[in-house]
C-alpha cells in the first residue's frame, strides 16, 4: 500500500469518509455528528492520509491537535474490499510516527461497542482505555483511548 498525505478536502478523502459515515449509520443508526473542521487536518497541527492499492483509495486516516501535547485520531477506515491484509495497521502506524514526529506526545481516539475490529486493533497496538472527552464523552457506545507515542 502506498500512503500519501492529502487535504481533507481531496476527493479520495471525501469518497472515503463517505464510506465510513454509511459504515457508522449500518453500525449506530446515524453519521458521527462529532464537529469537525477541515482546516483542523492541515499541517503543521494536523494530517491527513489516504491508503492506496493500485492507485484506489482504500484506507484513511488523519489526525488534529487536541492540545500542545496530544493529538486526536479520526477518520481511520478501510474499505471492505480492502480489509484483513493489515491496511489499518500500516495507517495507524504512520499516523503515531507522523503526530509524533510534529511533537505531540500522545494520541487519543474515541470509537464505539460496534466497532470490535477497531477496538482489538487498538488495544493490541498499546492503546488503553482513557477519560472519556469530545463529542461522545457521556456515550455509553464510546470508548476512549490513547496512547504515549515513542520513536
Amino acid at each position: 500500500m502506498r500512503i500519501e498525505i492529502r487535504d481533507y478536502t481531496h476527493p479520495d478523502v471525501a469518497k472515503l469518509i463517505d464510506e465510513v459515515q454509511q459504515e457508522y449509520v449500518i453500525r449506530y443508526g446515524g453519521f458521527d455528528e462529532t464537529p469537525v473542521d477541515p482546516t483542523e487536518f492541515a499541517p503543521p497541527s494536523g494530517l491527513f492520509l489516504v491508503g492506496y492499492l493500485d492507485d484506489v483509495a482504500v484506507a484513511s486516516g488523519g489526525w488534529r491537535a487536541h492540545d500542545t501535547a496530544t493529538a486526536e485520531m479520526k477518520r481511520l477506515y478501510v474499505n471492505p474490499t480492502a480489509r484483513g491484509r493489515g491496511l489499518a495497521r500500516a495507517v495507524l502506524a504512520e499516523l503515531e510516527r507522523t503526530a509524533h514526529e510534529r511533537g505531540f506526545r500522545r494520541l487519543i481516539l474515541e470509537t464505539g461497542s460496534e466497532q470490535p475490529e477497531a477496538i482489538a486493533l487498538y488495544l493490541s497496538s498499546g492503546y488503553q482505555d482513557i477519560t472519556p472527552f469530545g463529542f461522545y464523552a457521556d456515550s455509553p457506545r464510546a470508548r476512549h483511548l490513547g496512547k504515549i507515542l515513542t520513536p
